[in-house]
């Protein structure tokens, strides 16, 4: 008997994929990172998963996990040595419950995010995790990452909106976690120790989601901006005339919404050029009318201090969808127009102004006429800051400086008090830059939880702590 023959007598000969079969699942998202695996796991629900934990501890077997392969770090594809069983998490898709009362809902790891919102919704309760790639993404990788996205501003990232997980460790136990508990003060929090762990520790195969009541209405403006620190002013006046209604604040250059006019020609700016542009969203408790007042009266007031150069806001739901395309086409169009080198950092609100600006001008002095395709959540200090290759060096010689693009960027949010990784995850893509901005008491903190958690090195291994 071999691992192999096991897993296939577990699982269904059909759910255990080799060779061709197994193929999508080890490529990431972007293209970056293809590994191989010794086979392509398809549980059906949280025993099995468990099976194939201990089938892969008894044979030594490297146990990679994975749910809607969006990831951008690389954290859920498997090296080039063979030896890996990936674990895909897609077949555990289902709603266990939902308690209108406790304002909470239980799914399974391979749910697609926009499913639940969908679920939320049919229950008149609104699920406010909502990113870009919301249509295939799945609640076990958000929980993986920590997974932030563009309502972070009012509802926090996934960790602020799991109560509780279900998790199979690395020895193949079923840790049942899933208490629907805003306040639980009973020991070390253990839920918390595996959301953004990236599969290190564990495979969160459920987890009860916090809920909310859906609003009457939500309003979206777009605003053009003279300049980032404008943009952080008009923050600062939304968040005081809007509170914690503002659910949304993204900010764009207008590099970032050049290149989606270019790639979607049927995309229009309803706005003139201006260096940045804003987008903000309020959800109201009252009515349409009281919404679209409401951001009337704050935006008037900006566009009189100076602050705004010029507004719209949408009068309808069409309106509203256009207006956040733009921001959510950045990232395709950029793949339309080639390979860039991507940053998902974070920096202090107060300090993104004069972070932008050092890295810009150095930038341009070690690769002059690089492009800065800059946007992302100002209102939790996550920009996007991605460098496009001047027009005029071939793409594989522009790629070939990406350690030394990394290294500048990195060593500038550093200097400015930031996080080289802000929603996206360590994965492969971070790992030994990581190991440059931690201490050495950080790092063998993160080394003794992974040892006490899988002494055998076998969850996830490559991903996150450097060696």
């Amino acid at each position: 008997m071999d691992l192999l023959t096991e897993l296939k007598s577990a699982l269904g000969a059909e759910q255990v994929l080799t060779g061709a079969d197994a193929a999508p699942y080890l490529t990431d998202w972007r293209g970056r990172y293809t590994g191989s695996a010794y086979a392509v796991t398809r549980p059906a629900n949280t025993h099995e998963v468990a099976q194939v934990v201990k089938l892969c501890r008894r044979y030594g077997a490297p146990i990679v996990p994975q749910g809607g392969n969006t990831g951008l770090a690389g954290g859920a594809t498997p090296d080039g040595s063979g030896r890996a069983v990936v674990i895909s998490t897609r077949r555990l898709d289902r709603l266990r419950a939902i308690d209108t009362d406790n304002d909470t809902i239980t799914v399974e790891a391979g749910c697609v995010l926009q499913t639940v919102q969908d679920w939320a919704r049919q229950a008149g309760r609104l699920f406010p995790l909502s990113l870009a790639s919301e249509g295939s993404c799945t609640v076990g990788g958000n929980l993986a990452t920590n997974a932030g996205g563009t309502q972070v501003l009012r509802y926090g990232n996934a960790r602020e909106l799991a109560l509780g997980l279900e998790v199979v460790t690395a020895e193949g136990e079923v840790w049942d976690g899933l208490r629907g508990l805003r306040k639980d003060n009973t020991g070390y929090d253990l839920r918390n120790l595996y959301i953004g762990s990236e599969g290190t520790l564990g495979i969160i195969t459920a987890a009860t989601l916090r809920l909310f009541p859906l609003p009457k209405a939500q309003c979206t403006a777009m605003v053009s901006l003279p300049s980032l620190e404008a943009a952080v002013a008009l923050l600062n006046q939304a968040r005081a005339g809007l509170g914690a209604d503002l659910t949304g604040f993204e900010v764009m250059s207008y590099a970032s919404l050049e290149v989606v006019t270019r790639a979607f020609p049927d995309q229009k700016l309803p706005l003139p050029a201006a260096p940045w542009y804003a987008l903000l969203e309020v959800s109201d408790s009252e009515s349409e009318e009281h919404a679209q007042a409401r951001f009337q009266e704050v935006l008037q007031a900006a566009v009189e201090q100076g602050t705004v150069e010029d507004a719209v806001v949408a009068s309808s739901i069409a309106q509203s969808r256009a207006l956040w395309l733009l921001r959510e086409n950045i990232s395709a169009a950029q793949a339309w127009e080639g390979k860039n080198i991507k940053h998902d950092i974070s920096v202090p609100t107060s300090r993104i102004a004069a972070f932008v600006a050092a890295t810009d001008a150095m930038l341009q002095a070690a690769v002059p006429g690089v492009r800065h395709i800059t946007f992302g959540h100002l209102g939790d200090g996550n920009l996007h800051y991605n460098v496009s290759r001047p027009p005029e060096i071939p793409e594989a010689d522009f790629l070939a400086r990406q350690d030394e693009v990394y290294r500048l960027v990195h060593d500038s949010v550093h200097a400015h008090g930031g996080s080289i990784s802000a929603e996206h995850g360590i994965g492969q893509l971070k790992r030994e830059e990581m190991a440059r901005y931690k201490s050495a008491l950080e790092l063998d903190l993160m080394h003794r939880i992974k040892r006490a958690l899988d002494p055998e090195g076998l969850m996830n291994p490559g991903k996150i702590l450097p060696p």
